[in-house]
């Protein structure tokens, strides 16, 4: 039973013994006591005024004194109007600590066999250009957000569906025909993504050169755009790619390997991953046939045209295009198919789609339809919407100079933390390996933290250099406390100091060291608040305050040179599991903490 739970059980036994009256459980309203009053817990004792018949102070000090009285766990109280703060003592707050100390995943719930199955879709690439900064923020929100849901208990398969056929794609593969001479990423040392990146850039350039010179010759922008060559050709290579021509397919299936070899690389130094991808060249035509199935139960309409839609007047909504008349499918479509493949292969509870928020209206209405359709969880999809992430202008340059490729900004990450930590001695001592192995952990930590603790809904701008800083809500600011701490727990290890498994509750504490266990046993509560309101941003913003608690403590009182000998266990076993904590959050948020620095 934690503190919680033991207060309302004698808050409860107050009440009946006081003034005779029996209140349930959920009229006991406890909350953390203000910064500015002393006491741990606050109890509102409004609820109870009809049954005290008497005034907010005097049954706050009624039922504070039959606390002191009768329930060990309270060491003092005091009445600030109608709320009753309450002080706990000591020895409940080790118990605490012992508690949390013997569980090495304390906060998490691991799944069991009858666990809801939660399915996480993001990243979501076109495979005709590199990631960039956007992706970035999608792919980091995503794989915090499966790593929480698993915290909670949740069975969770992340997938990610790849746009891999379309006119883009075949732009790309057009301006390689014309322009590329053979070239590869082995031939040119050019990542495969960046590589069909290139292509897709080159036709435009080419492209806008034969829209210039057409409306030269007189005529609009709209006629040059419909007589492009060019795009012609490119139209037609989608139309042979749709009847399945042998060359097209081939020179497809090599373009995309290359792209997807350099995702891959992406991927693994963002350190996300999938557990099943699906592709729009295979789930398309998937969405057809269950558009067709709509269309002849009576849930769509077909106009004179042949186009096919969805009626979501009722809804608050309007018409919605599912197949155009010449029978292609949209976007919509596409998803509709992804949907059905999926739930051929899992047995879903949840869908939640990690997607920017200029796409809220799709999935408001992807959620009617599937649900029109007979997906148990289409009324219940989340759409995971998040805004939009620039950065500071001129910080960067990119390949293109309006995208921030993600590779750039890793690389650019992870040296600017080389250069940051070299500045303020924290690499001293390391051998090369060991140094740049701690600069690719602060520089990823520095852009995931940075990102994460941002609430996913909100716009931002995320700054390079300010993600490194050694001091503030950063990344290396909480790394290198984690280091600082398992420093001391080395220290205390090599004189022999050692935990043990119930420290004594016999210990007088501070107010400070009482609080930093409140903080840590608060982790549960918010790893199960973030699960709710699928919010990395809570996880991050936790542990930076329990961080900059620490830092405090750290600096007022003595750990290792403090005389008395359990006051001085009890100080590293509080460190250990603060640091456990610490560690267990930035796992959830795919954050790696070292042990040096």
């Amino acid at each position: 039973m934690n503190i919680e739970e033991k207060l309302i059980n004698s808050v409860m036994n107050g009440i009946k013994t006081l003034y005779g009256q029996d209140v349930a459980a959920a009229q006991v309203q406890l909350q953390k006591t203000k910064k500015e009053f002393e006491g741990h817990l606050t109890l509102v004792v409004f609820p109870f005024l009809k049954i005290s018949k008497k005034g907010p102070e005097q049954t706050a000090q009624e039922i504070g004194e039959f606390l002191k009285n009768n329930e060990p766990a309270i060491a003092a109280y005091n009445v600030i109007k109608g709320f009753l703060n309450l002080s706990i003592a000591s020895g409940v707050w080790i118990e605490l600590l012992n508690t949390i100390h013997a569980n090495e995943q304390y906060g998490i719930t691991t799944a069991t066999e009858s666990s809801p199955l939660v399915m996480i879709e993001y990243s979501s690439p076109n495979t005709n250009k590199p990631l960039h900064l956007g992706h970035v923020r999608n792919n980091l929100l995503g794989k915090a957000l499966a790593n929480i849901m698993e915290a909670n208990g949740n069975k969770v398969v992340k997938t990610n569906i790849v746009n891999d056929r379309g006119i883009h794609i075949c732009k790309s593969m057009l301006a390689w025909q014309k322009f590329g001479n053979g070239e590869t990423p082995e031939s040119s040392g050019k990542k495969g993504d960046h590589l069909v990146g290139d292509y897709y850039v080159a036709f435009d350039k080419h492209y806008k050169a034969e829209v210039a010179a057409l409306m030269e010759k007189g005529m609009s922008k709209e006629e040059a755009e419909a007589a492009s060559p060019l795009m012609n050709e490119a139209r037609e290579m989608l139309v042979k790619w749709e009847a399945g021509d042998a060359e097209v397919r081939a020179l497809w299936s090599m373009m995309n390997a290359w792209v997807y070899a350099g995702f891959d690389e992406t991927y693994q130094k963002l350190g996300v991953g999938f557990d099943k991808i699906y592709y729009e060249s295979e789930t398309y035509l998937e969405g057809k046939d269950k558009v067709l199935e709509g269309l002849d139960k009576g849930f769509f309409y077909k106009k004179e045209d042949g186009s096919v839609w969805a009626d979501l007047t009722a809804e608050g909504l309007d018409h919605k295009l599912l197949l155009r008349a010449d029978g292609t499918s949209v976007y919509m479509t596409q998803d509709i198919g992804t949907a059905k493949l999926r739930f051929d292969d899992y047995p879903i509870n949840k869908m939640i789609y990690v997607v920017g928020n200029e796409q809220n209206y799709h999935f408001q209405v992807l959620s009617i339809l599937l649900d029109k359709l007979g997906f148990d969880w289409g009324k219940g999809l989340v759409h995971f919407s998040y805004g939009m992430v620039e950065l500071p202008e001129g910080k960067m340059k990119s390949r293109e100079g309006t995208v921030v490729d993600a590779d750039d900004l890793v690389e650019e990450m992870v040296s600017t933390a080389k250069e940051t930590s070299q500045e303020l001695g924290k690499l001293d001592g390391c051998t090369e390996e060991e140094a740049n192995n701690i600069a690719r952990i602060v520089g990823m930590g520095a852009l995931k933290y940075f990102i994460l603790k941002v609430d996913a809904r909100k716009n931002m701008t995320f700054n390079p250099k300010e993600s490194i800083d050694f001091n503030g809500n950063t990344g290396p600011f909480i790394q290198y406390t984690y280091a600082r701490i398992q420093s001391v727990l080395r220290k205390a290890n090599e004189a022999g100091l050692t935990i043990p498994a119930a420290l004594p509750t016999g210990i007088s504490l501070s107010e400070k060291e009482m609080g930093l266990i409140q903080m840590v046993a608060d982790f549960a509560t918010i790893v199960k608040q973030a699960g709710e309101d699928y919010s990395p941003s809570i996880i991050a913003n936790y542990i930076y305050d329990l961080v900059k608690e620490y830092n405090q403590f750290y600096h007022d009182y003595s750990i290792l040179r403090e005389e008395n000998a359990d006051i001085k266990i009890f100080r590293i076993a509080l460190s250990a599991n603060i640091a456990k904590v610490i560690r267990l959050g930035m796992e959830l948020l795919g954050i790696e903490v070292p042990n040096r620095m």
